[in-house]
C-alpha cells in the first residue's frame, strides 16, 4: 500500500512538474514556433545596411536563435518577407506604403504577409554632383540638373532602396523618369554598387552618383575624399509631392558631417526599417526586437545611426506592425 501511495505521490508531482513546464518555458520564454535558423535579409555590399545587418545577426544568434545574414535591397526584402523567401530584412517605411497601394514596383503585387518590426533610423538621399561639372554647368539643385543634356549618372541596382528613392523622386517630385532623361536628354544611367559608384565619380567616369544611406554616411565621406564634390538640394515642390503620395519627410543636411555641406541642403528623408513575415511568432519577434534595444549602444558603435533607435519613432502610424513588435515596444515605452 505504501508503495502505492509513492507511486501516486510522484505521479502527481510529475504532472506538477510537466504543468510548470508547459506553462513556464525554459528560460521565461515560449519558443513554441520557432524555427530552427532566420534568414535575415541585409543590403549590397559597401552600405550600412550590409554592415547593420552582419551586427544583428551576430547578435540574434548569441542571444536570441540561430541567423544567418545574406545581401538584400529595399523592394526585394519586401517582396521576399511576403512570400516567405526570407524571413525579415531591411527596407524603408515608404516602400511598404507603397507596397501596401500596389503602386511603383509593386503594382501587380499583393503583399499581405510583410509588416513592420522597427524603424530604426532616418534614411536620406543623396544626389553627389562632381564640383567641377556643377560649376560648369550651373547647376544648383536637382532641379537645375534635370534640363541638362548627357548627364553621365549612376544610382544603386532596380530593387534597391537607392533605385527606388531615385525613381519616386523623379516620377512624384518631376514627372520624370530615367528612361525619360535617356531618350530626351541623351542621358546614360549605370548601376552598380555604393564602392562601384563611389570609383565612378572619383574616376570622373560619371557626372551624378545618387543613392540613400544614413544620415551619417561613410560613403559620402569616402567620396568626397577622393573627389570634390556638392550635395544638391531637391526644390521644396518635388519634395511636398513626394510626401503627399508616400508619406516622406523633408529632411536637412546640416554643415559639419560633411566637409562638402557648408549650407543645409533640403533632400527626402525616410526611415530605414526592418520588415518581418507576420506569421513568426509574437514571442520569438519580441525576442528580436528586446535583444536589438538592449544591444542599442554596441549597435550605435558599429553604425553611429542607430542612435536614433527608440521607442518614439519604431513603430510607424498608418502601417501594419509585427504584435510580438508592439508589445515590446509598448513595454518600454516611458524609456529614452
Amino acid at each position: 500500500m505504501k508503495r502505492f501511495f509513492h507511486f501516486i505521490a510522484l505521479s502527481l508531482v510529475s504532472l506538477m512538474c510537466a504543468g510548470l513546464s508547459w506553462a513556464a518555458p525554459a528560460g521565461g520564454v515560449d519558443k513554441t514556433g520557432w524555427p530552427d535558423q532566420l534568414r535575415f535579409m541585409s543590403g549590397p555590399p559597401g552600405g550600412n545596411w550590409f554592415a547593420l545587418g552582419t551586427a544583428l545577426a551576430d547578435i540574434w544568434s548569441k542571444e536570441v536563435v540561430t541567423t544567418s545574414s545574406s545581401s538584400g535591397g529595399g523592394v526585394s526584402n519586401i517582396i521576399n518577407a511576403d512570400s516567405k523567401k526570407g524571413d525579415l530584412g531591411f527596407s524603408v517605411t515608404s516602400f511598404l506604403g507603397a507596397a501596401m497601394k500596389r503602386e511603383e514596383d509593386f503594382k501587380d503585387r499583393t503583399i499581405n504577409n510583410a509588416v513592420i518590426m522597427a524603424n530604426l533610423y532616418t534614411q536620406v538621399t543623396y544626389f553627389i554632383i562632381r564640383d567641377d561639372y556643377a560649376k560648369a554647368n550651373n547647376i544648383k539643385s536637382l532641379g537645375d540638373l534635370l534640363k541638362k543634356d548627357k548627364v553621365r549618372f549612376a544610382t544603386l541596382k532596380p530593387g534597391t532602396a537607392s533605385e527606388f528613392a531615385v525613381k519616386v523622386i523623379l516620377n512624384k517630385g518631376y514627372n520624370l523618369s530615367t528612361d525619360a532623361l535617356k531618350k530626351t536628354k541623351g542621358w546614360t544611367v549605370e548601376y552598380a554598387s555604393y564602392e562601384g559608384g563611389a570609383d565612378l565619380i572619383a574616376d570622373k567616369h560619371i557626372d551624378v552618383f545618387a543613392f540613400s544611406v544614413g544620415p551619417i554616411a561613410s560613403i559620402v565621406m569616402n567620396i568626397e575624399s577622393n573627389q570634390a564634390i556638392q550635395v544638391l538640394p531637391i526644390e521644396q515642390a518635388a519634395l511636398d509631392k513626394v510626401a503627399a503620395a508616400y508619406g516622406t519627410v523633408t529632411h536637412e543636411i546640416k554643415p559639419g558631417i560633411y566637409k562638402s555641406v557648408t549650407t543645409p541642403v533640403k533632400t527626402l528623408g525616410d526611415y530605414t526599417c526592418i520588415v518581418v513575415s507576420k506569421d513568426l511568432p509574437e514571442s520569438l519577434v519580441y525576442e528580436l526586437n528586446k535583444s536589438m534595444w538592449n544591444s542599442k549602444k554596441t549597435l550605435a558603435a558599429a553604425i553611429a545611426d542607430m542612435q536614433e533607435l527608440s521607442p518614439k519613432t519604431v513603430l510607424p502610424q498608418g502601417l501594419p506592425s509585427h504584435p510580438g513588435s508592439q508589445k515590446f515596444w509598448q513595454s518600454v515605452a516611458d524609456k529614452p
